[in-house]
């Protein structure tokens, strides 16, 4: 007989804190009449891949709020820096293969989104870590820093991340017109991130990178480390929530879809 190969645990974990200097008490925010990370919740739960959800908060607030809608939480301590060092903080908790660090501000995500990175981990054994990244459709949002850009290998690996427009076509400099069939080469990150367990434990123990502090981009960290982030291209569209000005932009999608 065949011996049968024991399933791959995955585990989507979203990160909550309630301070936020745009807009604070961020994920109890009400978003189509529930707070925002009950959305993101119900909608990670809709994932084929992931056998669990859990929220990783160091709030009261945000706790009590996701036991009251029947959702998993845990606590974590108040002085992890980031969201991954949070999600960390729970999977080394768990007895599973795959995480996913989903972000709490995205209320708009698809689950398709997230069987899309866990697929590509099951399929690519010696990569640790993957993310999400979208063709950019509009030349406008080139030059805008708060979009992050990533270039990659024609085997969709990562070379590079950052706010500054990659690649520059010196070819373009001092004209007026943009070619529009260049934007192909463009790609927007999606900041989505799925790892292998035993590696998102090693990530979290580096000390922060020049690149990543001069760029603001954690994932930069993995890179200079010389480590390989797999690149998965999505076709949906998320719209996270920063301002109050999201919120309304955001419940119309909900309402659209």
């Amino acid at each position: 007989m065949k011996k049968q190969k024991s399933k791959i645990s995955c585990i989507g974990i979203i990160p909550a804190r309630f301070d936020s200097q745009r807009l604070p008490g961020k994920p109890l925010v009400s978003i189509a009449g529930k707070p925002m990370i009950e959305q993101v919740y119900r909608r990670a739960k809709k994932a084929k891949n992931l056998d669990e959800v859990i929220v990783a908060t160091d709030d009261k607030r945000i706790f009590k709020t996701v036991k009251d809608f029947g959702g998993k939480v845990f606590l974590t301590p108040k002085n992890l820096k980031s969201g991954s060092d949070r999600v960390a903080f729970v999977a080394k908790k768990l007895n599973c293969d795959i995480v996913v660090n989903i972000q709490g501000d995205e209320p708009t995500i698809k689950p398709e989104m997230i069987d899309q990175l866990v697929e590509s981990l099951k399929k690519e054994p010696t990569v640790p870590m993957a993310t999400l990244v979208r063709k950019i459709e509009n030349k406008e949002n080139l030059g805008n820093p708060n979009l992050v850009k990533v270039v990659k290998t024609k085997d969709n690996l990562a070379l590079y991340f950052s706010r500054y427009c990659i690649p520059y076509f010196r070819s373009e400099n001092g004209q007026r017109r943009f070619d529009k069939s260049k934007l192909k080469n463009y790609f927007e990150h999606i900041g989505i991130y799925a790892y292998r367990k035993n590696f998102l434990l090693k990530f979290t123990q580096m000390p922060p990178s020049p690149l990543e502090m001069a760029e603001k981009l954690e994932q930069l960290r993995v890179l200079e480390n010389g480590y390989k982030i797999k690149l998965v291209e999505t076709k949906f569209k998320t719209h996270p929530v920063d301002t109050k000005a999201d919120i309304k932009i955001v419940e119309k999608i909900l309402r659209n879809e």
